[in-house]
């Protein structure tokens, strides 16, 4: 009896309960889906948070082969968010116009500290990333937490409009990858309802004369990429990069825009 309770109490205060890529990691009401490859959680390792697409699931994306084939060949974990019913509380949605991002930074911070719980974190290779309306979350952390990421790897999303005049944290290392015969998130963005989807040159001049990113090069990127590449007096890079395609989500763009903004490529 006194060795099943010990076990017991192992089970229970261990770096937190049993999850992974079927079973939630629980972060106060809120929780998220964690796969570490094998190997990769008895040393330093980097981590890709991606927020899924509206009405999406942290589920559905940990179902996703080629984002965990990226987590295997990078060496890094992938931590799948979730939102809160069908969209991520951002300012200026179509269901919540009033809401403020205050809720999802919480969010994030949690979901990281809890991380540091489960793997010993390498803040030099941690990315946040996000496909349509998971892209308007990466771009609204970008701008409010930078701190908290190597950089950032927008998919096809941006800001609700209007779009920030500024942002609140330093400057950040950005790939925004869209293409460009997006109709469902467009470039320049289409109105839902009363509300807008942002214009993505509009938050991209905002962002460069913010973070003072200049001296743009031009140059062709795997998967039939065109990338508009700046940097500022920092290092810190700002890159657009466009293909000719719709709203589509391409894992191998992606392990372009982690290279990048971790310093890579």
């Amino acid at each position: 009896m006194r060795v099943l309770l010990g076990v017991l109490w192992l089970f229970l205060a261990g770096p937190a309960f049993a999850c992974g890529p079927d079973t939630d990691c629980v972060v106060g009401d809120r929780a998220y889906r964690l796969y570490v490859p094998d190997g990769v959680g008895d040393r330093p390792t980097g981590a890709l948070l991606f927020a899924h697409g509206y009405r999406g699931t942290a589920g559905a994306e940990m179902r996703n082969r080629a984002l965990r084939g990226l987590a295997d060949d990078l060496g890094i974990a992938l931590v799948a968010l979730d939102a809160v019913g069908d969209d991520w509380q951002l300012a200026h949605t179509p269901q919540n116009p009033t809401a403020t991002e205050a809720r999802e930074e919480a969010y994030v911070a949690a979901v990281l500290a809890d991380l540091k719980t489960r793997i010993t974190l390498d803040p030099t290779r941690t990315v946040l990333s996000g496909f349509s309306a998971g892209g308007m979350m990466t771009w609204t952390m970008a701008c409010d937490m930078s701190g908290s990421f190597a950089g950032f790897v927008p998919l096809s999303g941006t800001f609700w409009g209007p779009e920030p005049d500024t942002c609140t944290s330093p400057p950040a290392n950005i790939v925004h990858i869209h293409g460009t015969r997006d109709t469902t998130v467009p470039l320049g963005g289409r109105a839902i309802g009363a509300t807008r989807q942002g214009d993505v040159a509009k938050v991209l001049a905002m962002y460069a004369a913010y973070g003072g990113y200049t001296g743009t090069e031009t140059v062709t990127a795997p998967e039939g990429m065109t990338c508009a590449r700046s940097a500022n007096p920092a290092g810190k890079r700002l890159e657009f990069c466009t293909f000719d395609g719709g709203h589509d989500a391409s894992v191998a763009r992606l392990r372009y825009g982690f290279a990048r903004v971790t310093g890579g490529g």
